[in-house]
């Protein structure tokens, strides 16, 4: 089992930048991968970006040069740096972990608010 709190949403202008947090319940160093996704009102959750736990990253196009996804397994806890927030990034952004076993089992946080106003 893993527990995921997200922090780090808010309201920003556009061209502004955030910083979300995702913070997990136990040791993130033998977690498969872990990323972030979004849902806007009205549309299918999407990934954002990637993290394995070889440090291979992997961003949807519409973010990459943009957005930068890092871990720090000292601190169980993966980052999303956000820069150039355009009003199309507005959405609940979601962590997820995704530990693969025996089976493969997907955990996901409660989500926070992302809104970039023009």
């Amino acid at each position: 089992q893993v527990q995921l709190v997200e922090s780090g949403g808010g309201l920003v202008q556009a061209g502004g930048s955030l910083r979300l947090s995702c913070a997990a319940s136990r040791s993130i160093f033998s977690i498969n991968a872990m990323g972030w996704y979004r849902q806007a009102p009205g549309k299918q959750r999407e990934l954002v970006a990637q993290i394995t736990s070889g440090d291979i990253t992997h961003y949807a196009g519409s973010v990459k040069g943009r957005f930068t996804i890092s871990r720090d397994n000292a601190k169980n806890t993966i980052y999303l740096q956000m820069n150039s927030l355009k009003p199309e990034d507005t959405a609940v952004y979601y962590c997820n972990a995704l530990v693969v076993t025996s089976a493969t089992y997907d955990y996901w946080g409660q989500g926070t608010q992302v809104t970039v106003s023009s």
